[in-house]
């Protein structure tokens, strides 16, 4: 063979082989570049995604303080929704077709408690108006239970398929809105796609319902406290127009009386010196009645021997005063251990409660005898009961007219019950006399009890 040939032949091998290295190696490379781009790129997703996920914890954070700020009861209400749709919006899942509500118990016509719409998002007029019992489906598993729950058959649940907005909805996913042995209402939203509550979400959820609890404790003792400020504001201006009316029909009248006799003394001075001594006598014993009538009422309006001495000497004290002032016999029964028990606050109020019957009695009542009993009445409680021989009055008549009497007295020892998280039962019929009974509960047990009356 032609050695040139053989040359061109090696030659050729040579070059091919250096082709195939050299593409070998540009290929190896371009991958190896393409590895290190999409590992780049990866990154860059990861930290963008991580970037995206904390600003997304950031703004819940934000509007979770946001909620828990407020003390506007129906304010906390309309954030937790709005709160709720904000966090679980994101580009591949919006939230535009998220139905939401807030159901909160109410006392219906009958004795169970019902769930009424606090506030929603996306309900109809009827839904919105709407009442569920609560006794059947999701929501009674969710209150039964006490944790939040997802259903994915929202069709078929004999509560929810009652609503209308919810019937386009697949999913549904509830939480309670509990607080200890409180338990306030539920959470609810519903969505068309049967998975759109992701874990991630159902998470957040739970988060915002804890918080949401806390805001509506908080705005309810807020409004609570101002309702009762209110309510102590209504009773020292009844308190002011009750010393006014006593005195108008008390002391100032017997101060009149006392000024036309004292005239009418001068005058009879130069007639008859031994009437004149007679009338003076009598004038003294005015003055000295008008003295303890002011004393009363000034032990009423504070009564310094229930700071110093305590609640069965500021009874004793009020039952002698009257006897002294208006000869009317009060009889007072005790037990010491009982009123060891409760607080300084509640023995004002029972004694403010006892003041107000025993007074009701003496101007209505006519009646012989006034006992006023303070004793055990079961576990955790006390009774404070107000007993007279008088002459009774029809309860539900007097109710009636309430608002066209000049006087509160029923209405003042209503709202003092209510100062001891107490129970007022009034008895009376004509010619019965009347028996005033408050409970009164010692530890937060029996407060508890008689809210749910038990």
């Amino acid at each position: 063979m032609d050695p040139s040939l053989i040359s061109i032949g090696v030659a050729a091998l040579a070059g091919l082989a250096a082709g195939l290295l050299l593409g070998f190696i540009v290929l190896r490379v371009g991958k190896a570049s393409q590895r290190t781009s999409q590992a780049e790129k990866t990154k860059r997703d990861a930290e963008r995604t991580s970037v995206a996920e904390r600003q997304r914890l950031r703004e819940v954070y934000n509007l979770i303080s946001s909620i828990t700020a407020t003390l506007k009861y129906q304010r906390v209400l309309e954030m937790a929704l709005d709160l709720s749709a904000e966090v679980m919006a994101s580009p591949n899942a919006p939230s535009d077709r998220l139905v939401s509500a807030v159901l909160l118990f109410a006392q219906g016509e009958g004795k169970r408690p019902e769930l009424a719409v606090g506030t929603a998002r996306r309900f109809t007029p009827a839904d919105s108006r709407a009442v569920l019992p609560g006794a059947a489906g999701l929501i009674a598993d969710v209150i039964e239970n006490g944790h939040a729950m997802l259903s994915k058959n929202v069709a078929q649940d004999p509560e929810l398929s009652r609503l209308v907005a919810l019937r386009a909805c697949t999913a549904a996913y509830c939480l309670p809105l509990r607080a200890g042995l409180d338990t306030y209402g539920v959470l609810l939203f519903a969505h068309p796609d049967v998975n759109y509550f992701t874990q991630s979400d159902r998470d957040l959820l739970d988060i915002i319902s804890h918080q949401a609890v806390i805001a509506i404790q908080n705005a309810r003792l807020y409004s609570d406290l101002e309702k009762e400020k209110e309510r102590m504001l209504e009773i020292q201006e009844e308190s002011r127009k009750k010393l006014a009316r006593d005195l108008h029909d008390g002391p100032t009248q017997s101060v009149s009386a006392i000024a036309m006799r004292l005239n009418f003394a001068r005058r009879l001075m130069e007639k008859d010196v031994k009437a004149t001594g007679e009338e003076l006598a009598k004038i003294e014993d005015l003055a000295r009645r008008t003295t303890k009538e002011i004393r009363h009422m000034l032990f009423t309006l504070r009564p310094l021997v229930l700071e110093s001495q305590g609640l069965v000497a500021a009874m004793e004290a009020m039952a002698e005063k009257m006897r002294e002032t208006y000869g009317q016999n009060v009889l007072i029964e005790t037990n010491a251990q009982l009123i060891d028990q409760l607080e300084m606050g509640k023995q004002t109020v029972v004694f403010y409660i006892a003041e107000e019957a025993v007074n009701n009695a003496r101007k209505h009542a006519k009646a012989d005898h006034i006992w006023v009993r303070i004793k055990p009445f079961d576990k955790d409680l006390g009774l404070l009961e107000i007993q007279d021989d008088g002459v009774g009055f029809d309860v539900s008549a007097v109710d009636a007219s309430y608002d066209q009497r000049g006087s509160l007295g029923m209405v003042n020892m209503r709202e003092r019950t209510e100062l001891v998280n107490g129970a007022l039962r009034i008895d009376s019929a004509l010619g019965k006399g009347t028996r005033i009974q408050v409970l009164i509960p010692i530890t937060e047990e029996g407060a508890d009890r008689l809210r749910r009356g038990k």
